[in-house]
């Protein structure tokens, strides 16, 4: 597998090694030797697997202390919007994003370290989108902000008419009102 530097510290796309022939493919979706080589030194805890239909929009998520998550994400099928914002406080890019599309056909992943909301965007009916985690889920220790705020500026690449929220990422506060507790 091959990490890719983004613009964001820390934050690197992977490409794996895919073996195709008529049988199929087959390739690792993970491998705690190439993270450790690029000095990423953690311990998933959970699987998460979600199905989505298209436009629906699932973040911008994050938890904090004691349980704050390292994410490890790919789609199995289908296709994503896939979007990591910095809230790192001593980050030279906190308070940035970065988006990339995930899809069931190319295989790429996103490794998203603890510091960071995440969310994502589905571009195709029935996406099947999964994530390793490096922590337990914690309900009161979870935190966002919304999807739509403009001081972000991300563009999820769907008429906003289009998009489906959970009451729950519908009531996420603004950047503005928001203190990174990293």
């Amino acid at each position: 597998m091959t990490f890719i530097d983004t613009p964001i510290k820390d934050l690197f796309v992977i490409q794996p090694k895919i073996w195709e022939d008529e049988r199929g493919y087959f390739y690792e979706s993970y491998s705690e030797k190439r993270f450790e080589d690029k000095s990423i030194f953690t311990h998933f805890v959970q699987d998460n697997q979600s199905l989505s239909q298209t436009g629906t929009l699932r973040g911008l998520h994050a938890q904090t202390s004691p349980f704050e998550q390292g994410k490890l994400v790919r789609v199995i099928q289908g296709k994503v919007l896939d979007v990591a914002v910095d809230i790192r406080k001593n980050s030279a890019t906190f308070g940035q994003h970065f988006t990339v599309e995930l899809g069931g056909d190319t295989h790429k992943m996103l490794w998203i370290p603890p510091g960071f909301l995440h969310g994502f965007i589905t571009l195709e009916d029935n996406t099947i989108f999964t994530y390793k985690v490096t922590n337990l889920y914690n309900k009161d220790l979870e935190i966002g902000l919304r999807w739509d705020d403009p001081d972000l500026g991300i563009e999820w690449q769907l008429d906003r008419t289009k998009i489906i929220l959970s009451e729950k990422d519908k009531a996420l506060p603004a950047w503005k009102e928001f203190e990174s507790p990293f």
